[in-house]
């Protein structure tokens, strides 16, 4: 009896082993044992399974900080698109400007040439920029000066004297805004600057 013990032990394992193998392999596939799914190929030549997940909306209302936000945004950039055309005309015009005085030392010429372009100025542009706001006519200041590198201060002191730059300057400051300010693209003027980039890419402008 003791010799069959093993046996007996041997055949109780190959039975257990067997029975909960074979009807395992004598089932066939159920309906949903196998999902199909998309797969994704990495540049290395993994395959990683993929889907698809459906689009979720989420709603929320904005706080009164970022209504405030979006709403000067929006101001900012139509400003920009009313004014940004200006400014590059004022780039372009001091640049012709300037190519006719560089070879013109008599002050008396030089006030001739200026005077004349300014009166070509005065009529082609008085009318639409005379119906800017004081918001638009601060923003357009910001971009002469970076599309011109100086400061509208600067450029009335160039062409017109000390006298009108500090008359000029005094007026603008009782109307809350200021001759001398510069332009910040990568900083206080961020926003801005992206406005005018897409503005440049959409109406093919050149800087």
């Amino acid at each position: 009896m003791k010799r069959l013990f093993p046996h007996i032990v041997s055949l109780l394992f190959l039975f257990v082993f067997s029975g909960s193998r074979n009807p395992l392999r004598a089932q066939t596939h159920g309906a949903y044992d196998t999902v199909r799914v998309y797969a994704y190929v990495t540049p290395e030549g993994d395959t990683i399974p993929m889907s698809y997940l459906p689009n979720v909306e989420v709603l929320g209302r904005l706080t009164g900080k970022w209504k405030n936000y979006w709403a000067d945004w929006t101001r900012l950039r139509n400003a920009v698109y009313v004014t940004y055309p200006y400014a590059k005309a004022a780039s372009r015009i001091m640049n012709e400007i300037n190519a006719q005085l560089v070879h013109v030392s008599d002050k008396k010429q030089r006030r001739m040439i200026i005077h004349t372009r300014e009166k070509e100025l005065k009529l082609q542009f008085s009318d639409k920029l005379t119906q800017l706001s004081i918001y638009q006519g601060k923003i357009l200041m910001k971009l002469i000066y970076r599309e011109t590198g100086n400061n509208c201060y600067d450029i009335i002191e160039d062409y017109k004297g000390f006298f009108n730059a500090a008359f000029w300057q005094t007026l603008a400051v009782l109307f809350g805004s200021n001759l001398k300010q510069k332009y910040d693209a990568t900083g206080k003027d961020a926003d801005m600057e992206k406005i005018v980039q897409d503005v440049e890419r959409m109406y093919g402008y050149r800087s």
